[in-house]
């Protein structure tokens, strides 16, 4: 085995999940996190199957269905007149043909169990309030009291440890704006159900809603076109941020433009990517998650991408001669799948938020399309298995 201990950056859902995965195959770890408390913003998370049935096999999959909801149904709906257009199956349906559950949940009961889980582990260390900066090795060093065989990146979107790697991606603003809010499930309008994921569809405009049974709300993601912010990541909308979330779904259903006129604790994320590069230095040093290929929501498909890097890396790692061959397998394994899985969302992007002509055909192909085949064409992405 190459590694005995490695050295993580970054206590998100990459770097935790890294840890766990790395200590599956016997191999220490110090998680270094440079925030002073562990506490996690944003909202509501999919769990997809190709990310539970990892945390399957880590143990905290158990932790998460007593507390998560299983849609029965994942739904594209049109935001103008609230017609469903098509739905793929999820629910047991999942379960029988991709062989693990499709959950929602809020983000902080995910890093929360992933939390537990680390700190339950006699090879695990959590090093809060330790910013890692250049000179990394010696920081490091100095931090965990000693030298590690490998330094995962995973820091995110603007991850400090891109400087490490030699043509490394670059972030850069999308274009687009996400409001992320929740509102109680009692008194929930009738036209957001509670046993679906939603996808509301609109010109250049959609809305994602789902159930989250762990905290009793329905978790909402508006996204459109807007304005970069820098290195905002969650920020109370201001006043005129508001207003451009209204504006942009101003011809939608009034029902939904009502609901959105009417909240005030949405915040404003402008959202951010990765541009291609390299993802290892080709000795020990390798970036996961966001820091390697951040993309865009469309596939809902972020935290199960970190979760498949941090698995597939500790496999590389466990089973391969070298560290740098173990490093170049994963990075060549994990740079076609992350590209499949932009691609998808890129295509989906065009298809939730098409226009004239274009709506109306993507309307008439998916309606003619059974729910089982649209589920057929999700086989490569739910049915993934890293190994």
């Amino acid at each position: 085995m190459p590694v005995e201990k490695a050295a993580i950056v970054g206590a998100g859902i990459a770097g935790l999940t890294t840890a766990l995965s790395f200590a599956r195959r016997g191999i220490a770890c110090d998680i270094f996190e440079e925030a002073r408390e562990l506490t996690e913003v944003g909202a509501g998370l999919q769990i997809s199957p190709n990310a539970s049935r990892i945390l399957a096999d880590l143990d905290v999959l158990p932790a998460l269905e007593a507390v998560w909801t299983e849609p029965e149904r994942i739904a594209l709906v049109s935001g103008t007149s609230l017609r469903q257009i098509a739905h793929v199956p999820v629910g047991p349906f999942a379960r029988e043909r991709w062989g693990a559950p499709y959950g929602v949940l809020h983000r902080a009961t995910l890093q929360k169990t992933l939390i537990e889980a680390v700190e339950a582990n006699s090879i695990c260390s959590i090093y809060l309030d330790h910013p890692i900066r250049p000179d990394i090795r010696e920081t490091l060093r100095h931090a965990g009291g000693m030298g590690y065989d490998l330094i995962v990146g995973a820091d995110g979107v603007w991850s400090n440890i891109r400087a490490e790697v030699s043509g490394s991606p670059l972030p850069g603003f999308s274009g687009n704006v996400a409001w992320r809010f929740t509102i109680p499930q009692a008194g929930a309008p009738d036209w957001l159900p509670l046993d679906q994921v939603t996808a509301f569809l609109g010109p250049s405009t959609h809305l994602v809603a789902y159930p989250l049974k762990d905290n009793d709300s329905i978790n909402l993601v508006a996204i459109a076109s807007g304005i970069g912010a820098g290195q905002m990541w969650d920020a109370k909308a201001s006043e005129a941020q508001h207003r451009m979330l209204v504006t942009q779904f101003s011809a939608w259903d009034s029902r939904i433009s009502r609901l959105l006129a009417d909240t005030d604790a949405a915040t404003f994320w402008p959202l951010y990517q990765a541009s291609t590069g390299r993802w290892q230095n080709g000795k020990d040093v390798v970036l996961i998650g966001d820091a390697a290929h951040a993309m865009m929501p469309f596939a809902a498909q972020g935290a199960a991408m970190a979760i498949e890097d941090a698995f597939l890396l500790a496999e590389k790692v466990h089973r391969a001669p070298s560290l740098p061959r173990a490093l170049s397998d994963f990075e060549a394994e994990r740079k076609a799948r992350a590209a499949r899985v932009r691609s998808r969302g890129a295509f989906n992007r065009f298809a939730y938020h098409a226009r004239g002509p274009i709506r109306i055909g993507r309307d008439l192909v998916l309606a003619l399309k059974p729910p089982r085949s649209l589920a057929a064409d999700l086989d490569w992405l739910y049915g993934y298995r890293a190994s």
